[in-house]
Parts: structure tokens; C-alpha cells; sequence
């Protein structure tokens, strides 16, 4: 599987790399204080002949930076409009209406980028989420790729989810076909709401829907995660990208459905 992306400057090391401090402002100062040092990068979409653009800043956190699962999740959505993978059927409707676009909800969306390429792609009615103060930049990118996103019938909608938060899980609602996500197991205090808001979503309502996770492991912990979640859901691995970029480590792409 061939990375999508122009380009990503740096690389990560899968045993440094510590998201929690890398979240904080430094030396004491705010988010205001921080320069925001901009960075474009360029997605050539072949499945659809069409470049999507997306703005980083570096300087805010973690939410605002391009990741490897992320590019990795967005070719996979490249080969399932192909047709060139076993569980294209995941990316259907899956009641009556197939003439209706797919509605996909993302968790923890960061710069969008898995969501807008995934409405591009497959013209589908994505809803993107994360944190309240990432939202913002979501938009941006989500406007940026606006004249894309129309000419592939997809629609990207941006809303704030905090997970394990009531209140924000209802307020987008359980009306989805299928639920997408890349680098969201990466601290263990958000765990326990993770798996919170994956049982709303998928034990939660009548409707069957799956979850499609893309996982960079860098920590050892991880593995409480995964415990905490098999003991609720059927968790396979759907795609095993090999390392790169001098990594040791590779991409694992899930799929997370509730126990039959």
C-alpha cells in the first residue's frame, strides 16, 4: 500500500514520542503566546483524481499534526473505492436506501483529514469530531477542500465530541453505517471514555455498526486498551502496513464490532 501524502517532515519515534507533554504549552506560556507555525500538506487522491490540501499547526498539540495511521486509513479508503479489498461490503449501506450517500461518523478527527478524504472518496455524509478548541481548524481544512468535497457529492459536518461525554454523544446522534478512527489509543487516561463512547455507538442503538480503527503502537500499556475492549467487542485485525520511514513498527488497521 502506497502513502497518498506529499510529504510529512520528521519522523516519530515510536519510544519517545510522549503525547501528554507534547500537548502542553512550553516553558509556561499559552496557546496564545505560541507561534502558529503553519504547515500545508498535499494529498493526491488517485481513486479520485483529485488533490485534498490540510492546514497543520505544529506548535498547538497533537490535534493539529498529520499522523502516520491517518494516511495509512486514508488509503485503505482509496483501495475499498477500488474494490481491491476483502471488506469493501463495511463501506456500504447496510439497510434499505442504498441509493443514500453512507454516513460516517470520525472520533478524535485531528486535522479532518480521514473524514474529508472519505467523503471525497467514497461521497459519503461524514461527521467529524473532536475537542471543542480543534474544531476551529477542522473547518478550515474542511473549507479549503469545499470545491472537492461537491464535486464528489461528499459533505463533511464538524462537531464537537468530548468522549464519554453524554451530552455530546446524543447531540450527534447513533444514525451512522460506520465509525472511523486513526491514533486514538495513544494516552492511557482516555481509555476508559474511549471505550465509554464506543459502547454508545455501537451496543447503544438497534442499528449494527462497526468501527474501523488505524493504530500506530508506541507504547507498551496499549495492550489495557485492547484487554478492556475485547472483553466488549469482536476486535480483528483487517490490514498489517509494514514499517517505514525507518519506524519498527507499522500501521494495524481493526475492526471493532459488538459481541455476537
Amino acid at each position: 500500500m502506497t502513502s497518498p501524502i506529499v510529504e510529512i517532515e520528521g519522523d516519530i519515534d515510536t519510544d519517545e514520542l510522549n503525547p501528554f507533554t507534547m500537548i502542553l504549552p512550553q516553558d509556561g506560556h499559552d496557546n496564545d503566546a505560541i507561534p502558529q507555525q503553519q504547515q500545508q500538506q498535499l494529498y493526491f487522491l488517485q481513486a479520485i483524481n483529485c488533490n485534498v490540501v490540510i492546514r497543520q499547526l505544529p506548535s498547538q498539540g497533537l490535534s493539529f499534526q498529520l499522523w502516520p495511521a491517518a494516511t495509512i486509513l486514508v488509503t485503505l479508503l482509496e483501495n475499498i473505492r477500488s474494490g481491491s479489498t476483502p471488506f469493501s461490503g463495511l463501506f456500504k449501506r447496510q439497510e434499505k436506501g442504498d441509493s443514500l450517500p453512507l454516513s460516517i461518523l470520525e472520533l478524535g478527527s485531528g486535522t479532518g483529514v480521514v473524514g474529508i478524504a472519505a467523503a471525497a472518496i467514497l461521497g459519503a455524509k461524514v461527521t467529524v469530531t473532536d475537542l471543542p478548541h480543534v474544531l476551529p481548524n477542522i473547518q478550515f481544512n474542511v473549507n479549503a477542500n469545499s470545491k472537492v468535497l461537491e464535486q464528489q457529492c461528499g459533505f463533511v459536518d464538524v462537531a464537537a465530541l468530548s468522549w464519554g461525554e453524554n451530552q455530546h454523544m446524543e447531540a450527534v446522534g447513533r444514525d451512522y453505517d460506520l465509525i472511523l478512527g486513526s491514533d486514538v489509543v495513544y494516552h492511557d487516561h482516555l481509555y476508559d471514555p474511549l471505550i465509554k463512547t464506543l459502547r454508545f455507538f455501537l451496543l447503544g442503538g438497534g442499528k449494527k455498526i462497526a468501527f474501523v480503527m488505524a493504530h500506530l503502537r508506541r507504547w507498551k500499556k496499549e495492550s489495557v486498551f485492547f484487554k478492556r475492549a475485547k472483553k466488549l467487542f469482536d476486535v480483528q485485525i483487517i490490514h498489517t502496513e509494514p514499517p517505514s520511514n525507518g519506524s519498527r513498527i507499522g500501521v494495524v488497521v481493526y475492526l471493532f464490532t459488538g459481541k455476537r
